[in-house]
């Protein structure tokens, strides 16, 4: 009957041990939070970027700049261009890869997927920090 008890435990200790192993990922390192409050028309010449599925705009705002990504006809994503793996470093920015499909950075050379800001190579663990986006078919709205 110990023996009984000590395999239940056992199960018990490693199932709890294995549910905090899957917890996610602290999203963003620590990026330094900014206020972020403003809204753009995405279908404006002045955005002609974003007039289509798959387009961006690198613009001015969050801690190191903001990426909006249009990944439908009404939805958007927007990250901030600081490098989650070493925000800290200046030269640590998101940049769209040729693809329009990816990011990357160019210091640590990790790689990103813009639907989801997920990182899927290079040392990077830690996905894209990300603003909320709404849009009411005319405007975007980018915030924290």
């Amino acid at each position: 009957m110990k023996n009984r008890t000590n395999i239940i435990i056992f199960f018990l200790f490693t199932g709890i041990f294995l549910l905090n192993s899957c917890k996610k990922e602290q999203e963003d390192n620590n990026i330094p939070t900014v206020a972020v409050s403003f809204s753009i028309n995405p279908n404006s010449t002045e955005y002609i970027e974003l007039n289509v599925v798959g387009g961006w705009i690198y613009l001015t705002g969050g801690y190191r700049g903001i990426l909006v990504y249009r990944k439908s006809a009404d939805e958007f994503m927007a990250y901030d261009r600081a490098c989650p793996y070493d925000w800290s470093e200046s030269k640590a920015r998101i940049v769209v890869d040729t693809s329009g499909l990816t990011a990357s950075c160019p210091s640590c050379k990790s790689k990103y997927i813009l639907l989801d800001g997920s990182p899927y190579k290079g040392p990077s663990t830690y996905s894209l920090k990300q603003y909320q986006t709404s849009y009411d078919g005319q405007l975007l709205y980018i915030y924290n």
